[in-house]
């Protein structure tokens, strides 16, 4: 078996609705994602010795991460707090994006990780940097 991974970086803004901290204010972070897969080598054809080509990973975490959370207010959508800021910025053209729990670094590896294999890849890792010194790893 074979792991391969390819890093991701992309910016966006979030809030902590009822954190005790600085963090339940609006603000932003440039995160760096590391998608990590696991796999057989391919034994022919144009992708073998090959896990997955690097270029295909690519495009599936683009489309499925990237495009919809990059430079977006990622919010979630149980809280009315978030869900009415993310109303006012969708009133304002502003790019938003929801997800069914918090926006920790933690719940947003776990939710990058089950879109991910939902949609066939064979994600064994999401490591997930909110800041240069910060990171989570989610894994199943």
């Amino acid at each position: 078996m074979f792991k391969i991974a390819k890093e991701f970086s992309f910016d966006m803004a979030h809030m902590l609705d009822g954190h005790d901290g600085k963090c339940q204010n609006l603000h932003g972070h440039t995160y760096k994602l590391q998608v990590e897969v696991t796999g057989n080598l391919h034994l022919d054809g144009a992708k073998r010795g090959m896990v997955m080509d690097y270029s295909d990973l690519k495009a599936v975490v683009k489309q499925h991460i990237l495009d919809p959370m990059d430079h977006a207010f990622i919010y979630d959508l149980q809280s009315e707090k978030e869900t009415k800021v993310a109303q006012l910025l969708m009133d304002l053209d502003s790019k938003v994006y929801g997800i069914p729990s918090r926006t920790t670094a933690e719940e947003m590896a776990k939710y990058m990780f089950e879109k991910l294999a939902n949609v066939g890849l064979p994600v064994s890792l999401i490591r997930l940097w909110e800041t240069p010194t910060s990171y989570c790893e989610y894994s199943r």
